[in-house]
């Protein structure tokens, strides 16, 4: 087999297998209906929410600092700066097709507040005891920001990262920052722990969707 073919071959993705796109797509479609269904009607999931709140619930400067991870001046910046690199490598190692992934990847991003804002206006949810009183808590915004700037980032910067370790390291952070955010959102007491869980579903379904497509577009591009 030619050098050429070899290499191309290495770099065309397989095909997923229906059950990983169900237990990836579906499981968290599903859990997200779950958890917003029970937030709309005040079900009993809500009761253990509230009960969870309160024993997680200790206000201090360092959940807060977290919190603020979850910031759109905060988290977007670190997505921009994957997307220029992403775009400065594809474009200087001659890949035809490096715009798709940079363009699904801020795409996706803008996509948040467009799905996370008309939720919050249907499920019109009280925030928990310790911050002003009004409505629009579920899903967690900043949860969702997190989610989606930091975990696009990492798809992006995988492909670029030639040893295991380093790809390890980059997940690593990423989960950290994202789990950081959260457990800062609820601990400070700016959100229920449903509001977070909420925002985990919603967002594993479009990384999810971003990680296909940026596999189905990874043909010409580095071995991913």
């Amino acid at each position: 087999m030619p050098i050429a073919a070899h290499a191309h071959q290495e770099r065309t993705p397989s095909r997923e297998h229906p059950g990983t796109l169900v237990a990836l797509l579906g499981l968290p479609a599903l859990l997200f209906a779950l958890i917003t269904w029970q937030v709309v009607a005040d079900g009993p999931l809500l009761r253990l929410d509230e009960r969870l709140s309160r024993v997680l619930l200790d206000p201090d400067r360092f959940s807060e600092l977290l919190s603020d991870l979850g910031n759109v001046g905060v988290a977007v910046p670190v997505l921009a700066v994957a997307l220029g690199y992403a775009a400065v490598r594809g474009r200087r190692d001659g890949t035809g097709r490096w715009w798709p992934p940079v363009a699904a990847a801020a795409l996706l991003m803008v996509l948040v507040p467009a799905l996370v804002v008309p939720l919050k206006e249907l499920t019109d949810r009280p925030g928990p005891p310790v911050v002003p009183s009004g409505t629009g808590y579920y899903p967690s915004g900043h949860t969702a920001t997190a989610a989606v700037a930091y975990g696009g980032a990492t798809l992006l910067l995988l492909p670029w990262l030639r040893t295991a370790q380093a790809r390890r390291a980059l997940i690593t952070v990423c989960a950290a920052l994202v789990l950081g955010v959260s457990y800062g959102l609820v601990r400070r007491g700016y959100h229920w722990p449903l509001d977070v869980v909420g925002s985990w579903c919603l967002c594993a379904v479009l990384l999810t969707s971003l990680w296909l497509f940026l596999r189905r577009t990874a043909r010409g591009g580095p071995p991913r």
